[in-house]
């Protein structure tokens, strides 16, 4: 017999015809009008090739052909049933699933020990996996291969596949070391133009934030270095000359910031966002939207 070519609702019709022993009870079981369980019975006659249910004293009667199938059939409609019920519902403190995040540098060090914290006590037996990414919409390859179930980084370009949720901002300072000798309390334009600079670039363009703000000045900054690991910058500047312009954050967690003079910059510069990305097809899965949950409840710690 041809699975593909029987109706499976055919078989939820028989589990309940041999339950209740009656055409108009099984309908009533299972949502159908009494005219529509008869002729599911005949069909299953003619599919089965069997009377299946004869008229008795009693109600319908099962012949010894649908004995034979009324255990299998029941059991394997629970396993379905079973099956679908659990992809409606998650339960982390029994999990074993397996979640795989993207991260783009300042999210790896600021987000990822609360977040190991958190999965640690409330899905002790889940695994985490990082995936490291630098260009921003590196994130859309990840999350369209399926290689990630979700990303923390900068906004990437907008595409209707990729759902987003805003997670945090950092705002911008400026550093230079404790005892830099043509530093005071505050940092003027020119005093800024006239230090050498180092860019943080993780995309490895030597045109950053400042650099497009300075050009609607009209200005240009001298770059000394650049360098695409925003996590050195801080100790390469506590041991030179340079001035550098990061995210607070990255200074307050780079464990140098005693030896660094935090300066606002001289010009306007908006906060970076960060964002946690995924693709629309996880976007209703239980598992994968408790561990968004999780992952957007331990962000608002970082705002700053």
């Amino acid at each position: 017999m041809d699975l593909y070519g029987i109706d499976l609702n055919l078989l939820v019709a028989f589990d309940a015809l041999m339950k209740e022993r009656s055409v108009t009870k099984a309908g009533i079981r299972i949502g159908r009008t009494q005219p529509a369980m008869s002729a599911a019975l005949a069909r299953l006659r003619s599919l089965l090739k069997d009377e299946l249910l004869v008229r008795g004293p009693q109600g319908l009667q099962p012949t010894p052909r649908a004995l034979d199938l009324a255990e299998p059939l029941a059991r394997a409609l629970t396993d379905i049933q079973r099956t679908l019920d659990f992809t409606q519902a998650f339960d982390p403190a029994t999990s074993s699933a397996t979640f795989t995040i993207g991260l783009s540098d300042h999210p790896t060090f600021a987000l990822l020990p609360q977040l190991v914290a958190h999965l640690t006590k409330s899905a002790p037996d889940a695994t985490l996996q990082v995936r490291n990414f630098s260009a921003r919409d590196d994130a859309i390859d990840l999350l369209d291969a399926g290689e990630v179930d979700v990303t923390i980084g900068v906004p990437a370009t907008k595409t209707g596949r990729i759902l987003t949720q805003p997670l945090f901002e950092e705002r911008f300072v400026c550093i230079v070391r404790k005892d830099h000798p043509a530093v005071r309390r505050t940092l003027d334009l020119d005093a800024f133009l006239a230090l050498p600079h180092l860019l943080v670039s993780p995309e490895n363009e030597r045109f950053g934030h400042v650099d497009a703000a300075l050009a609607k000045k009209g200005l240009q900054r001298g770059l000394a270095l650049t360098l695409p690991n925003m996590y050195a910058a801080p100790l390469l500047i506590a041991r030179s000359d340079m001035v550098a312009t990061l995210m607070a954050g990255v200074v307050a967690a780079s464990g140098h910031a005693d030896e660094l003079a935090l300066l606002e910059p001289p010009l306007m510069l908006e906060p970076i966002p960060f964002v946690m990305s995924w693709h629309r097809r996880n976007d209703v899965h239980p598992a994968q939207r408790w561990f968004r949950n999780c992952v957007a409840g331990v962000a608002p710690d970082l705002r700053r």
